[in-house]
């Protein structure tokens, strides 16, 4: 939920970037920090074992002043992707205002991408909220490698609600798409708690490369326990 401090005309927003373990959510997070201007940024925090894998979170505060009157700050959360950290997730999940789902284009990790993404509802529902709820962003990461998942599969897989949301491809490592998905979802929460519909957050570049398209008829089937409704 947006926390706003009026005594310091301020308004904080929440992102919690979320999905299975080594998809890109810390990269992700590492790049933003190396490209964004100085005065934008602050510390980028991060707790990692020797394997280099989140443990805690990566923490970077965005400053804008988007809103009239009021200095708009991005708070960037990763959470573990190993399932032994779950209540870490949940705890990281209290608060959040928006998210950033990241998926790992492999085809092998498939299955861990829709348990992550159900995992994601479940921690959602214990701290009484839904997609529904929250604006989301999807990010089909690592569109790099050799024979990825093919994006209309991955649409078809994570991305057949009623109410699409918009999806990006990217290549977190060298920057690919990574502005895009936090400037989309920046502006959907800009959005969501300004009466401007076309909010925009000053100094980062427009989403140009959504990949939403209607599911193919001839998708390949969905793996078990996929979760889009």
């Amino acid at each position: 939920m947006a926390f706003i401090n009026y005594s310091s005309r301020e308004i904080q927003l929440k992102i919690v970037y979320y999905g299975a373990a080594l998809c890109g959510k810390t990269t992700n997070l590492v790049t933003l920090h190396k490209q964004i201007t100085h005065a934008q940024k602050g510390e980028l925090v991060s707790l990692a074992t020797d394997a280099d894998r989140t443990l805690f979170f990566d923490f970077l505060s965005l400053n804008t002043k988007t809103l009239p009157g009021f200095t708009t700050r991005f708070q960037l959360y990763t959470v573990p992707g190993q399932a032994i950290y779950n209540t870490t997730r949940q705890l990281v999940l209290k608060g959040v205002d928006g998210i950033v789902f990241v998926v790992d284009s492999h085809w092998d990790k498939m299955a861990d991408n829709v348990e992550s993404f159900a995992n994601l509802q479940e921690n959602l529902i214990e701290n009484h909220l839904s997609l529904v709820q929250i604006p989301y962003v999807l990010q089909y990461n690592k569109r790099d490698i050799p024979n990825a998942a093919p994006i209309n599969y991955l649409e078809f897989t994570f991305n057949n609600r009623a109410n699409r949301a918009l999806a990006f491809e990217g290549v977190a490592a060298t920057g690919v798409g990574v502005l895009e998905t936090l400037n989309a979802a920046a502006r959907l929460l800009l959005a969501k708690y300004s009466k401007t519909p076309n909010a925009n957050v000053t100094g980062l570049s427009q989403p140009n490369n959504s990949v939403v398209v209607p599911p193919p008829a001839d998708a390949p089937q969905v793996p078990a326990g996929n979760v889009a409704a």
